[in-house]
Protein backbone atom coordinates (compact mmCIF):
# COMPACT_ATOMS: atom_id res chain seq x y z
CA UNK A 1 0.00 0.00 0.00
CA UNK A 2 1.28 3.32 -0.74
CA UNK A 3 -0.06 6.65 -0.63
CA UNK A 4 0.29 9.69 -3.26
CA UNK A 5 -0.70 13.51 -3.12
CA UNK A 6 -2.21 14.53 -6.37
CA UNK A 7 -2.59 19.25 -6.76
CA UNK A 8 -5.06 20.64 -9.07
CA UNK A 9 -3.15 23.80 -10.07
CA UNK A 10 -4.35 23.86 -13.85
CA UNK A 11 -7.90 23.87 -13.08
CA UNK A 12 -10.97 24.93 -11.06
CA UNK A 13 -11.62 22.81 -8.96
CA UNK A 14 -14.97 23.59 -7.93
CA UNK A 15 -15.22 22.77 -11.86
CA UNK A 16 -13.12 19.59 -11.78
CA UNK A 17 -15.20 18.26 -8.89
CA UNK A 18 -18.65 18.97 -10.13
CA UNK A 19 -22.09 20.16 -8.71
CA UNK A 20 -22.67 18.26 -5.31
CA UNK A 21 -19.07 16.41 -6.15
CA UNK A 22 -20.64 14.52 -8.94
CA UNK A 23 -17.43 14.54 -11.03
CA UNK A 24 -15.72 13.73 -7.48
CA UNK A 25 -17.91 10.67 -7.22
CA UNK A 26 -17.95 9.23 -10.57
CA UNK A 27 -13.66 9.12 -9.87
CA UNK A 28 -14.16 7.62 -6.48
CA UNK A 29 -16.82 4.94 -7.95
CA UNK A 30 -14.36 4.19 -10.74
CA UNK A 31 -11.40 2.90 -8.52
CA UNK A 32 -13.25 1.52 -5.36
CA UNK A 33 -9.88 -0.70 -4.65
CA UNK A 34 -8.17 2.72 -3.90
CA UNK A 35 -9.25 5.06 -0.66
CA UNK A 36 -9.60 8.50 -2.35
CA UNK A 37 -10.05 11.92 -0.12
CA UNK A 38 -9.93 15.35 -1.48
CA UNK A 39 -9.81 18.84 0.07
CA UNK A 40 -9.27 22.27 -1.89
CA UNK A 41 -7.13 21.71 -4.32
CA UNK A 42 -5.67 18.01 -3.05
CA UNK A 43 -6.43 14.68 -4.07
CA UNK A 44 -4.85 11.93 -1.63
CA UNK A 45 -4.85 8.32 -3.07
CA UNK A 46 -3.99 5.38 -0.93
CA UNK A 47 -3.49 1.91 -2.59
CA UNK A 48 -1.96 -0.36 -4.35
CA UNK A 49 0.69 1.03 -6.85
CA UNK A 50 -0.53 -0.43 -9.87
CA UNK A 51 -4.05 0.81 -9.26
CA UNK A 52 -3.12 4.50 -8.19
CA UNK A 53 -0.73 4.48 -11.47
CA UNK A 54 -3.98 4.07 -13.79
CA UNK A 55 -5.66 6.20 -11.83
CA UNK A 56 -3.06 8.97 -12.26
CA UNK A 57 -3.34 8.19 -16.33
CA UNK A 58 -7.27 8.83 -16.13
CA UNK A 59 -6.99 11.93 -13.60
CA UNK A 60 -4.72 13.48 -16.46
CA UNK A 61 -7.00 12.72 -18.93
CA UNK A 62 -9.75 14.66 -17.21
CA UNK A 63 -7.57 17.44 -16.59
CA UNK A 64 -6.37 17.85 -19.84
CA UNK A 65 -10.13 17.96 -21.09
CA UNK A 66 -11.17 20.33 -18.48
CA UNK A 67 -7.89 22.98 -18.85
CA UNK A 68 -9.03 22.95 -23.04
CA UNK A 69 -12.78 23.19 -22.68
CA UNK A 70 -13.08 25.55 -19.14
CA UNK A 71 -15.96 22.76 -18.96
CA UNK A 72 -16.19 19.12 -17.54
CA UNK A 73 -19.21 17.52 -17.92
CA UNK A 74 -20.40 14.53 -15.77
CA UNK A 75 -21.29 12.54 -18.77
CA UNK A 76 -17.61 13.64 -20.20
CA UNK A 77 -15.83 12.08 -16.96
CA UNK A 78 -18.21 9.08 -16.80
CA UNK A 79 -17.19 8.06 -20.51
CA UNK A 80 -13.42 8.80 -19.86
CA UNK A 81 -13.92 6.43 -16.91
CA UNK A 82 -15.62 3.84 -19.20
CA UNK A 83 -13.13 3.91 -22.03
CA UNK A 84 -15.36 5.44 -24.83
CA UNK A 85 -13.55 7.56 -27.18
CA UNK A 86 -13.75 11.79 -26.24
CA UNK A 87 -13.55 14.46 -28.94
CA UNK A 88 -10.90 16.51 -27.60
CA UNK A 89 -10.09 17.83 -31.11
CA UNK A 90 -12.57 20.81 -30.02
CA UNK A 91 -15.46 22.06 -31.73
CA UNK A 92 -15.03 22.65 -35.17
CA UNK A 93 -16.59 26.78 -34.70
CA UNK A 94 -15.38 29.17 -37.31
CA UNK A 95 -12.58 31.83 -36.02
CA UNK A 96 -12.21 29.79 -32.94
CA UNK A 97 -9.92 31.82 -30.36
CA UNK A 98 -10.25 30.45 -27.08
CA UNK A 99 -12.95 28.49 -24.54
CA UNK A 100 -14.46 30.56 -22.16
CA UNK A 101 -16.15 29.44 -19.20
CA UNK A 102 -18.49 26.26 -18.72
CA UNK A 103 -16.88 25.36 -22.65
CA UNK A 104 -18.28 28.60 -24.20
CA UNK A 105 -16.71 29.13 -28.02
CA UNK A 106 -15.24 32.52 -27.95
CA UNK A 107 -14.82 33.43 -32.01
CA UNK A 108 -13.99 36.51 -34.08
CA UNK A 109 -17.51 37.84 -35.18
CA UNK A 110 -17.38 40.58 -37.79
CA UNK A 111 -14.36 40.39 -40.76
CA UNK A 112 -12.38 43.34 -38.91
CA UNK A 113 -12.00 40.71 -35.57
CA UNK A 114 -10.90 38.24 -37.92
CA UNK A 115 -8.63 40.69 -39.38
CA UNK A 116 -7.55 41.41 -35.77
CA UNK A 117 -6.92 37.89 -34.87
CA UNK A 118 -4.66 37.40 -37.92
CA UNK A 119 -2.65 40.18 -37.47
CA UNK A 120 -2.25 39.89 -33.61
CA UNK A 121 -0.49 35.93 -35.00
CA UNK A 122 1.37 37.76 -37.63
CA UNK A 123 2.35 41.19 -35.90
CA UNK A 124 4.05 41.70 -32.57
CA UNK A 125 2.64 45.29 -32.35
CA UNK A 126 -1.07 45.90 -33.47
CA UNK A 127 -3.13 48.86 -33.09
CA UNK A 128 -6.58 48.40 -33.18
CA UNK A 129 -8.59 51.53 -33.60
CA UNK A 130 -12.59 52.16 -33.77
CA UNK A 131 -15.80 52.66 -31.68
CA UNK A 132 -17.70 51.66 -28.52
CA UNK A 133 -18.91 47.98 -28.71
CA UNK A 134 -16.83 46.95 -31.88
CA UNK A 135 -15.30 44.12 -29.97
CA UNK A 136 -11.50 45.38 -30.75
CA UNK A 137 -10.63 45.27 -27.35
CA UNK A 138 -12.41 41.50 -26.26
CA UNK A 139 -10.59 40.24 -29.02
CA UNK A 140 -7.24 41.34 -27.77
CA UNK A 141 -8.04 40.04 -24.58
CA UNK A 142 -8.84 36.76 -26.23
CA UNK A 143 -5.93 36.29 -28.00
CA UNK A 144 -3.81 37.14 -25.12
CA UNK A 145 -5.57 34.36 -22.95
CA UNK A 146 -5.24 31.96 -25.71
CA UNK A 147 -1.36 33.29 -25.96
CA UNK A 148 -1.17 32.45 -22.13
CA UNK A 149 -2.73 28.76 -22.57
CA UNK A 150 -0.58 27.84 -25.12
CA UNK A 151 2.68 29.22 -23.55
CA UNK A 152 3.65 31.26 -26.00
CA UNK A 153 3.83 34.11 -23.00
CA UNK A 154 4.51 34.22 -19.70
CA UNK A 155 2.57 36.74 -18.21
CA UNK A 156 -0.53 39.12 -19.03
CA UNK A 157 0.05 43.16 -18.47
CA UNK A 158 -3.48 44.95 -18.87
CA UNK A 159 -2.34 49.11 -18.78
CA UNK A 160 -5.29 51.94 -19.28
CA UNK A 161 -4.31 55.36 -18.74
CA UNK A 162 -6.20 56.69 -15.54
CA UNK A 163 -7.03 60.28 -16.98
CA UNK A 164 -10.32 61.04 -14.66
CA UNK A 165 -7.37 60.68 -11.82
CA UNK A 166 -4.63 62.14 -13.57
CA UNK A 167 -2.50 59.04 -13.19
CA UNK A 168 -1.92 60.10 -9.07
CA UNK A 169 -3.86 57.25 -7.75
CA UNK A 170 -2.12 57.13 -4.45
CA UNK A 171 -5.23 59.22 -2.78
CA UNK A 172 -7.46 56.43 -3.86
CA UNK A 173 -8.32 53.68 -0.96
CA UNK A 174 -7.44 49.89 -1.59
CA UNK A 175 -4.16 48.22 -3.88
CA UNK A 176 -3.88 49.13 -7.11
CA UNK A 177 -6.55 46.57 -8.45
CA UNK A 178 -8.31 48.75 -6.32
CA UNK A 179 -7.64 51.66 -7.59
CA UNK A 180 -7.45 51.17 -11.24
CA UNK A 181 -11.21 49.11 -11.00
CA UNK A 182 -12.92 51.34 -12.50
CA UNK A 183 -10.55 52.43 -15.18
CA UNK A 184 -9.88 48.36 -16.20
CA UNK A 185 -13.66 47.13 -15.60
CA UNK A 186 -13.89 45.94 -19.44
CA UNK A 187 -10.68 44.41 -19.41
CA UNK A 188 -12.16 42.60 -15.87
CA UNK A 189 -15.22 41.47 -17.74
CA UNK A 190 -13.78 39.67 -20.81
CA UNK A 191 -11.33 37.89 -18.17
CA UNK A 192 -13.75 36.63 -16.01
CA UNK A 193 -15.96 35.29 -19.64
CA UNK A 194 -12.37 33.60 -20.39
CA UNK A 195 -11.25 32.11 -17.14
CA UNK A 196 -12.77 30.34 -14.09
CA UNK A 197 -12.88 33.43 -10.88
CA UNK A 198 -10.85 31.29 -8.34
CA UNK A 199 -8.28 30.73 -11.38
CA UNK A 200 -8.56 34.21 -12.56
CA UNK A 201 -7.67 35.45 -8.85
CA UNK A 202 -4.77 32.88 -8.39
CA UNK A 203 -3.31 34.63 -11.59
CA UNK A 204 -3.58 37.71 -10.13
CA UNK A 205 -2.06 36.58 -6.85
CA UNK A 206 0.72 35.23 -8.93
CA UNK A 207 1.60 38.13 -11.31
CA UNK A 208 0.86 35.73 -14.16
CA UNK A 209 -1.78 38.52 -14.45
CA UNK A 210 -0.84 41.71 -14.06
CA UNK A 211 -2.42 45.57 -14.40
CA UNK A 212 -0.47 48.81 -14.23
CA UNK A 213 -1.74 52.80 -14.97
CA UNK A 214 0.30 53.86 -17.33
CA UNK A 215 2.13 56.22 -15.52
CA UNK A 216 3.67 52.89 -13.42
CA UNK A 217 4.95 51.50 -16.90
CA UNK A 218 8.24 53.53 -17.04
CA UNK A 219 11.71 51.80 -16.59
CA UNK A 220 9.94 48.20 -16.80
CA UNK A 221 11.13 45.88 -20.07
CA UNK A 222 8.45 43.74 -20.34
CA UNK A 223 9.54 40.38 -22.20
CA UNK A 224 7.66 36.97 -22.69
CA UNK A 225 4.75 38.82 -22.18
CA UNK A 226 1.42 39.76 -23.86
CA UNK A 227 0.29 43.37 -22.89
CA UNK A 228 -2.92 45.06 -23.90
CA UNK A 229 -2.85 49.02 -23.87
CA UNK A 230 -6.84 50.01 -23.59
CA UNK A 231 -8.38 53.18 -24.21
CA UNK A 232 -4.74 54.76 -25.95
CA UNK A 233 -6.65 57.65 -27.06
CA UNK A 234 -6.15 59.80 -23.39
CA UNK A 235 -2.33 58.35 -24.02
CA UNK A 236 -0.40 61.97 -24.76
CA UNK A 237 2.76 61.43 -27.19
CA UNK A 238 4.99 61.26 -24.41
CA UNK A 239 3.11 58.08 -22.69
CA UNK A 240 3.10 56.49 -26.09
CA UNK A 241 6.42 56.67 -26.88
CA UNK A 242 7.34 55.37 -23.36
CA UNK A 243 4.71 52.68 -23.70
CA UNK A 244 5.98 51.68 -27.09
CA UNK A 245 9.40 51.31 -26.21
CA UNK A 246 8.79 48.97 -23.19
CA UNK A 247 8.79 46.34 -25.67
CA UNK A 248 10.69 43.42 -24.40
CA UNK A 249 12.11 39.93 -26.20
CA UNK A 250 8.90 37.59 -26.99
CA UNK A 251 6.28 40.88 -26.34
CA UNK A 252 3.30 41.30 -27.93
CA UNK A 253 2.05 45.02 -27.43
CA UNK A 254 -1.98 45.45 -28.41
CA UNK A 255 -3.06 48.96 -28.29
CA UNK A 256 -6.45 49.83 -29.07
CA UNK A 257 -8.56 52.95 -28.35
CA UNK A 258 -11.25 55.33 -30.17
CA UNK A 259 -9.70 58.94 -31.42
CA UNK A 260 -13.20 59.87 -31.55
CA UNK A 261 -13.97 59.75 -27.67
CA UNK A 262 -10.63 61.44 -26.48
CA UNK A 263 -11.31 62.26 -22.45
CA UNK A 264 -8.04 64.69 -22.35
CA UNK A 265 -8.74 68.32 -21.59
CA UNK A 266 -6.45 69.04 -24.18
CA UNK A 267 -7.70 66.69 -27.29
CA UNK A 268 -4.92 67.81 -28.94
CA UNK A 269 -1.93 66.29 -26.98
CA UNK A 270 -3.68 62.52 -27.49
CA UNK A 271 -0.45 60.66 -28.88
CA UNK A 272 -2.34 57.91 -30.59
CA UNK A 273 -4.29 60.69 -32.77
CA UNK A 274 -1.41 62.55 -34.27
CA UNK A 275 1.05 59.62 -34.28
CA UNK A 276 -0.77 57.00 -36.08
CA UNK A 277 -0.10 58.07 -39.57
CA UNK A 278 3.59 57.94 -38.86
CA UNK A 279 3.40 54.26 -37.40
CA UNK A 280 1.82 53.42 -40.01
CA UNK A 281 4.92 53.40 -42.17
CA UNK A 282 6.40 51.23 -39.78
CA UNK A 283 7.19 47.42 -41.27
CA UNK A 284 6.08 45.00 -38.65
CA UNK A 285 3.61 47.42 -37.69
CA UNK A 286 -0.55 46.29 -38.62
CA UNK A 287 -3.18 49.40 -37.91
CA UNK A 288 -6.70 47.75 -38.33
CA UNK A 289 -10.06 50.07 -38.13
CA UNK A 290 -13.15 49.50 -36.57
CA UNK A 291 -16.37 50.66 -37.71
CA UNK A 292 -20.19 50.61 -36.88
CA UNK A 293 -20.57 47.37 -39.19
CA UNK A 294 -18.19 45.77 -35.75
CA UNK A 295 -20.54 46.48 -33.64
CA UNK A 296 -21.99 43.83 -31.70
CA UNK A 297 -24.36 45.34 -28.85
CA UNK A 298 -27.80 46.97 -28.91
CA UNK A 299 -28.59 47.17 -32.25
CA UNK A 300 -28.90 51.00 -31.01
CA UNK A 301 -25.70 51.42 -30.65
CA UNK A 302 -24.57 50.89 -34.35
CA UNK A 303 -27.09 53.76 -35.48
CA UNK A 304 -25.76 56.04 -32.32
CA UNK A 305 -21.91 55.81 -33.63
CA UNK A 306 -23.06 56.44 -37.44
CA UNK A 307 -24.86 59.14 -36.37
CA UNK A 308 -21.12 60.88 -34.78
CA UNK A 309 -19.11 59.24 -37.35
CA UNK A 310 -21.26 61.21 -39.89
CA UNK A 311 -20.74 64.67 -37.76
CA UNK A 312 -16.69 63.85 -37.08
CA UNK A 313 -15.64 61.26 -39.65
CA UNK A 314 -12.28 59.46 -39.00
CA UNK A 315 -9.47 60.05 -40.91
CA UNK A 316 -7.79 56.39 -41.74
CA UNK A 317 -4.20 55.61 -42.50
CA UNK A 318 -3.16 52.71 -45.13
CA UNK A 319 -1.79 49.70 -43.50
Amino acid sequence: MIEKIFYLDTVDPMMFFGVNNSNFSILKNSFPKLKIVARDNIIKVIGDAAEIKLFNEKLKEVILYAEKFNSLPPTTVMDMMNDKSIDTTGKTEVDFIVYGINGRVIKARTKTQKDLVDAIQKNDLVFAIGPAGSGKTYTAVAMAVRALKHKEVKKIILCRPAVEAEESLGFLPGDMREKLNPYLQPLYDALQDMIPAKKLEEMFEENTIQIAPLAYMRGRTLDNAFVILDEAQNATHNQLKMFLTRMGERAKFIVTGDITQIDLLDKSKSGLAKNLPLLAKIKGISILYFDAKDIIRHRLVKDIVEMFESITPVKKTEK
